[in-house]
């Protein structure tokens, strides 16, 4: 078991981030098969065959690959800990490029050590004077070509989800915004338990806080508690590739039209107009249309933050819904 004690200045130095970059990485453990799909299994049939055709033409995404280690240290430097919500993969993959070559070399041995060796081609590149701009060129092509497409929409869902946890731990404490993360991860007595196997671990936050950092792809909950990062815990977000039911979409659509249905859906967690639109590939004007009629029709309200309006459903709304 792990266990994380927290004090009151942990709780205030505490943050939420989302990582391009580390999405990526995500990304590729899911489309190499080396993590199952689950509720994005669509999305990784569509691309697996491009992944697998890059894999095959770049040498430098078979370096990238060979760094994928399951159970063990993966190198830091390929992966930096975000700054905020909204960073940008440009941004992040700068840092990677300013890597020391000292340090990657020694983070990669690490990640390669009792594993079995790549091939001679690769390791030349892994052991190369050049591999920090290897792995980052690697890094961008994954990016552009695999997730970046789709990222309005994973962006929308991982925003959705720190704005609703925030708000969460915010008003009413750790204990709620944990307790749907996993069943083996706990709030208990200023604490947060992580059952798992093996020797049991106690680690200080020192007033250091937590970097909470959801992710589309994650299909656990990932204690990062390694000093060359924050402290962070990697968690599955709420409502990624989670579709309706069926049956309530159909009845809802034969009384509301196919895209109202579909909103009133989604909106049994706050969104924008902009994170609707990119959840559910709608034009910004048509979904502007549909949340006027929703609203005048008393099914959602919004909530204006700063420069913002997020919409959630009215108790009518949550009615309308409710099987």
């Amino acid at each position: 078991m792990i266990r994380i004690e927290v004090s009151p200045q942990d709780v205030a130095a505490s943050r939420f981030a989302i990582s391009p970059v580390v999405e990526t990485m995500h990304a590729l453990w899911v489309v190499s098969g080396r993590q199952p799909a689950g509720a994005l299994r669509s999305w990784a049939e569509r691309a697996r065959e491009p992944y697998r055709a890059l894999l095959a033409a770049d040498p430098k995404l078979r370096a990238l690959q060979a760094l994928l280690r399951s159970g063990g240290y993966n190198a830091d430097f390929v992966a930096p800990p975000p700054t905020g919500v909204n960073a940008r993969f440009e941004t992040e993959i700068e840092r990677i490029r300013a890597t020391p070559l000292a340090q990657a070399h020694e983070e990669i041995a690490r990640n390669l050590d009792g594993v079995a060796r790549p091939p001679r081609a690769v390791l030349d590149l892994l052991e190369g004077p050049r591999v920090v701009e290897v792995l980052a060129d690697a890094l961008e092509l994954a990016w552009r070509e695999i997730l970046e497409p789709d990222w309005p929409r994973f962006h929308a869902i991982l925003e959705r989800d720190v704005i609703q946890r925030a708000g969460r731990l915010a008003t009413y404490g750790w204990a709620a915004a944990l307790d749907d993360l996993n069943p083996r991860l706990a709030w208990r007595d200023g604490g947060i338990e992580f059952r798992k196997g093996g020797e049991s671990e106690h680690v200080r936050l020192d007033g250091r806080g937590l970097l909470f950092m959801p992710s589309a792809f994650a299909s656990s909950v990932i204690p990062y508690l390694e000093e060359s990062w924050p402290y962070a815990l990697v968690y599955p977000a709420r409502g990624t590739a989670a579709p309706a039911p069926a049956a309530s979409t159909a009845a809802l659509s034969r009384l509301i039209g196919r895209s109202r249905a579909l909103i009133l859906l989604e909106l049994g967690a706050p969104a924008t107009t902009s994170q609707l639109c990119a959840r559910l590939a709608l034009s910004l004007g048509t979904t502007g249309e549909h949340i006027a009629a929703l609203r005048a029709a008393g099914l959602i309200t919004g909530t204006r933050t700063g420069r913002t309006v997020r919409y959630h459903r009215t108790p009518l709304g949550d009615a309308l819904v409710s099987p």
